[in-house]
Order: structure tokens, then C-alpha cells, then sequence
């Protein structure tokens, strides 16, 4: 983010304080109850965005040091990373070509040689063939080339590991084309130096968007969070722009509406503002002063959604036994304060089946969420 854009998206919210008015778009508008219920939709969804799009499917310290691999489902898929001997990021599918048993059964560690548990097929973490026990005489045409494990496209940038979870996919976009001009505020947070200092994972029974829409609009804070995170931020102040199918909101502390009192050059948005930036289409991030938290979407059916709850810090960040116990409860209150959402989520996904509503309405203060089903509408379309 550059200092220009940087004062006037306070200028923005101090202008809206004295106002007394929220961010508004032009109208209302209706999101209809199928979009979160319906499987058909969802395998829509799946194949159109969540196949064919780039997605996160870790982040960078996860496959920290030569030879590292993590194993994962992700979006249906058994998923091998690998950091090769190159420093470059690998990406596979956690399948044997033999007879197809799962390659790897850890979740993480150091190997450069993956060997099957079930007839010792040996690949290479550059997803070569290497090793085939009895290949003379029970495969003596064998093309080794042939039987390499089935890569994914994948892109290392911004501190994340980015896939298309589509092992026929031909190649992956070049990541800050497809940010849409959010490049520079990534780098603006220097994600590629954070590391996770701290992670929780949870299965949500809601969709993927109910959840996500959770983290776009302030109009909740001052009553779901009343015994949070609540009194700490205005009513139902929040402006949010979009790059693309991606999106930042600026969500300011109960201190930044006063900043016209000093002067602007010691105006520092992340030091009285929350920014939630949206990465279409399974990654919000949510920049607080000295740290940020990463929750990671993993759409699992149109009703069950597997989340990842991490604190990146930066590597600068002195790895002491107080340091940890600062980050862990820092995690603490936001995971908290996050819980209390999911559980409104669950509560309204297993609404949906009453017929209670044919539709959500969006308020014009929650101009952020409609905006984000439209990107949804106009990706399934193709």
C-alpha cells in the first residue's frame, strides 16, 4: 500500500465518522438460499472456481528448508508439496502410479525420496520414477518417463503456495496478474518474510461463503461480539474496495475517527485499523498491528467447511519463550472472537432447511458481501 492510498482511506473513514454514516452502496440486494445449499451449486463451484483458479494450499514456512513436503486433502484432491533441492516448490498428487495407494502417509517432514508402503514404487521429490522393484520381469516395457507422479500447476509468491487443484490444468497464471492490482499491498505487509507461529484447525457445518461473509461487514460487532472483540471497534463502520474478484476492507479501531488531531504525517493505518483482505477464492487475511492471521477456506461439501486458523509473524520476530506466549494469546482472542461467528454460521446453515427466508438481504452497508457473490455468479459462469 503507498502512502497516498494509505491517508486517504483514513481521510475516508474519519470523513464517514463525522458524517455518523457507514460506507453505502446504492441499493439493498438479495442473495438467494440455494447458493449456500444447494450440492449441485457447490460442484459448480468446485469445478469452475476451486479446480481452475488459483488457490492457496499453504503457506510458505510450512515447507521450510531443503527437501521439506507437507501432505494434505485439499479440495478434494491428496496433495504432495515439496521443496526441492532448487528452493523451488512441488506440487503433486499423493498417488503411487503403480496401483494407486496414497504415497505418503505423514503429514510433514524432510524427504527426498517418497517410496510406497504398498509395493515400494520410489519417486523422486522432483516427481520422477526412480525405483521399481522387480521392473525386469514384471515390467520389462516400463517408460519410467511415463509413470512420474501427476503435477499440479503451482506458483510460490507473496508468501503463500498457490495450486490449480487440477492435475489436466495446462499451467498456472502469473499470481500478481490474477491479484488484480492487490500486489503491492502484499508486499506492503511483507507477507513472504512472516512464518506461522501458531495454528488451530476446525470443521465448520456451514458453507464456505457463509463464512467468509462473516468477516466483511462490521454491522455484527457491536452485538455478536458485544463481550469481545466488540467495544474496541465503532458501530458498523467499515469501507472496503475491490481488485478483480478480490477485495480489502478497512475495519477502524474506536481510536481512528480522532487521528484528525495529530498530524497526518504520524497518521499509521495499521496501527488503528484492521484491514480484512479477501483472496477470492479461499484465503481472507486480517492485518492487525504487528501480525496477521490467516484463515484458510477448504470448502469440503456445500454445507462443511475445514478451517485453518494461523498467526504469521515476521521471521524477524525472536523466537523466545515469551515471544510464543505473546503470539499464543494473541491467537486466543481472535480464534475466540472467530468461534463466535462459526457458530452463528452453523446456526444459520441449519436454518436454510426452515424455508425461514428464500433469500439473505444484504443491507447497504453490506455492500462487500453481495459484491463477493457476484464474483462467485460471474466464475461459475464461466
Amino acid at each position: 500500500m503507498d502512502r497516498e492510498t494509505e491517508v486517504r482511506l483514513i481521510r475516508e473513514i474519519i470523513g464517514l465518522a463525522e458524517q455518523k454514516s457507514a460506507f453505502l452502496d446504492d441499493s439493498i440486494a438479495h442473495s438467494p438460499i440455494s447458493r449456500y445449499t444447494s450440492p449441485e451449486r457447490f460442484e459448480r463451484e468446485r469445478a469452475m472456481i476451486f479446480r481452475r483458479k488459483p488457490v492457496i494450499a499453504a503457506q510458505s514456512s510450512e515447507l521450510e528448508g531443503e527437501n521439506a513436503f507437507l501432505t494434505k486433502d485439499f479440495m478434494g484432491l491428496p496433495l504432495l508439496l515439496v521443496r526441492k533441492s532448487d528452493g523451488e516448490v512441488g506440487a503433486y498428487l499423493n498417488v503411487c502410479r503403480h496401483r494407486g495407494a496414497r504415497l505418503e502417509r505423514e503429514a510433514t517432514g524432510c524427504k527426498r525420496l517418497f517410496t510406497c508402503p504398498y509395493h515400494a514404487w520410489s519417486f523422486s521429490n522432483d516427481g520422477a520414477l526412480r525405483g521399481v522393484p522387480h521392473e525386469d520381469q514384471g515390467f520389462p516395457d516400463l517408460q519410467r518417463a511415463e509413470r512420474g507422479l501427476r503435477k499440479l500447476p503451482v506458483s510460490e509468491a507473496y508468501g503463500f503456495i498457490w495450486i490449480i487443484a487440477n492435475p489436466d490444468a495446462a499451467d498456472i497464471p502469473d499470481i500478481e496478474v490474477w491479484l488484480s492490482g492487490m500486489a503491492p499491498d502484499l508486499d506492503w505487509i511483507g507477507l513472504a518474510d512472516h512464518r506461522i507461529a501458531a495454528i488451530e484447525e476446525v470443521d465448520i457445518k456451514a458453507n464456505w461463503k457463509v463464512l467468509m461473509e462473516g468477516g466483511m461487514e462490521a454491522y455484527h460487532f457491536r452485538v455478536a461480539h458485544k463481550n469481545t472483540i466488540g467495544p474496541y471497534f465503532p458501530d458498523n463502520l467499515l469501507t472496503y474496495s475491490t481488485f478483480g474478484p478480490h477485495m480489502r476492507a478497512v475495519l477502524p479501531r474506536i481510536s481512528m475517527p480522532d487521528l484528525h488531531q495529530i498530524p497526518e504525517e504520524n497518521w499509521q493505518i495499521r496501527q488503528d485499523a484492521n484491514m480484512v483482505y479477501t483472496l477470492m477464492a479461499n484465503t481472507q487475511l486480517l492485518v492487525q498491528q504487528d501480525h496477521v492471521m490467516w484463515f484458510h477456506f477448504e470448502p469440503v461439501s456445500e454445507a462443511l467447511t475445514h478451517m485453518r486458523m494461523a498467526t504469521l509473524v515476521p521471521k524477524s520476530s525472536p523466537l523466545t519463550d515469551e515471544m510464543q506466549e505473546h503470539w499464543d494469546k494473541n491467537q486466543k482472542i481472535t480464534v475466540t472472537a472467530l468461534m463466535e461467528d462459526f457458530v452463528l454460521g452453523e446456526e444459520i446453515q441449519a436454518g436454510f432447511a426452515s424455508r425461514g427466508n428464500p433469500s439473505h438481504l444484504f443491507g447497504r452497508f453490506e455492500g462487500a458481501l453481495h459484491r463477493l457473490n457476484v464474483t462467485v455468479e460471474e466464475m461459475i459462469a464461466g
